[in-house]
């Protein structure tokens, strides 16, 4: 199988392999990686947190976990720009520095094997963990206990002052909804770095992992049009039409169709 078969596979596996899932996503981007040797290395790490780790009811220990991971030097990288290797989970491993959904994928897969209840919260902006049951959520970059208070702000922050902070913004994550957008994080990260093959590779895994948007749609048709790919950037642009429910952009995704030599009727 190749690497994004492998990636499949281990989202298949009961429980899903997220951490190996992850790790097959970076193999798509450097044959050389071995994601075995990786799994293998991870260990030490398990180790160092644990030795860190009080001694608490496994439930109490969610947060222990995040702050002995800050101890150990995992941050949220705040390179400007940021670069593909903040989502990239084995330089993510070797530079300690991620983005948050990285960093959590890290405390998720250590939570599972030391049997702390740990799950992933699909927040907007901000990807962040919940133990479940109670009555907040956790910050995976700092450990940092966040009320409804806090999500109202960091809802606001991430999509505008007029944003309120809905029950869709807390759900749970699947194991595919959290590598489908560790690839949408790495496909801006790859596109915003010029490197529009590696941002394809992105763009296509988006699309296999879940039902796509109008916005995956749209987002590879961008890419396709850095590539001079016209009439793959034709189809992902119709498919993001049939999609979109906005009359001004149905508008817009209409006139580039048409300068690329195809009318697509209005209805």
């Amino acid at each position: 199988m190749d690497p994004r078969q492998r990636c499949l596979a281990c989202l298949e596996r009961d429980p899903p392999a997220m951490l190996e899932a992850a790790l097959w996503v970076a193999a798509e981007h450097d044959p050389r990686l071995d994601p075995e040797r990786v799994l293998r290395d991870f260990g030490g790490l398990l180790q160092l947190v644990a030795a860190g780790l009080p001694n608490l009811p496994p439930v109490e220990l969610a947060q222990p976990l995040l702050r002995r991971m800050n101890e150990l030097d995992f941050h949220e990288d705040d390179d400007t720009p940021l670069r593909p290797r903040a989502a990239l989970l084995p330089q993510v491993l070797e530079r300690r520095r991620g983005q948050p959904l990285s960093l959590a994928l890290l405390a998720l897969e250590l939570a599972a094997r030391l049997g702390i209840p740990l799950v992933g919260v699909n927040f907007p902006g901000h990807f962040l963990l919940r133990v479940p049951g109670a009555d907040h959520l956790l910050d995976p970059c700092s450990g940092r206990r966040l009320y409804t208070r806090d999500c109202r702000d960091m809802v606001m922050r991430s999509l505008g002052p007029q944003t309120e902070l809905q029950a869709v913004h807390l759900q749970t994550a699947s194991p595919q909804e959290m590598i489908q957008r560790l690839s949408r994080n790495l496909r801006v990260l790859h596109q915003e770095a010029g490197e529009y093959l590696a941002a394809l590779k992105d763009a296509e895994r988006v699309l296999v992992l879940g039902t796509p948007g109008m916005h995956d749609h749209l987002a590879r048709a961008d890419i396709y049009q850095r590539l001079d790919c016209p009439q793959a950037e034709r189809y992902d642009l119709e498919r993001a039409l049939l999609l979109c429910d906005d009359p001004a952009q149905h508008l817009h995704l209409a006139q580039r169709l048409r300068r690329l030599g195809h009318v697509q009727p209005l209805h």
